[in-house]
């Protein structure tokens, strides 16, 4: 993983505590797309499952991701972003 994607795993495990999380740099895969500048680091998937998560709208999920990430969610770092984020016990 690159330093960006150590940032990202930081980040939400402080602020979320996850029992689960997997950052995927998808950056290659978008090679000639918006956004991606060649350097990698701008196109990522993460996978969280954190008890922070129960009860709580597929929203309120994804919102309480970016809150955890904060700046590092802009166009010139994370270009894209795909959240996958579940409470303990979901398929």
């Amino acid at each position: 993983m690159g330093a960006r994607a150590d940032e990202i795993e930081r980040r939400l495990t402080t602020a979320l505590a996850p029992a689960m999380l997997e950052v995927i740099d998808d950056s290659d895969s978008h090679r000639g797309h918006a956004g991606h500048s060649g350097a990698g680091e701008s196109h990522f998937t993460v996978r969280i499952e954190a008890s922070a998560f129960v009860g709580r709208s597929r929203i309120d999920r994804q919102r309480a991701v970016y809150a955890a990430l904060g700046d590092l969610v802009a166009p010139d770092r994370v270009h894209a972003l795909v959240i996958v984020a579940r409470a303990p016990g979901e398929g």
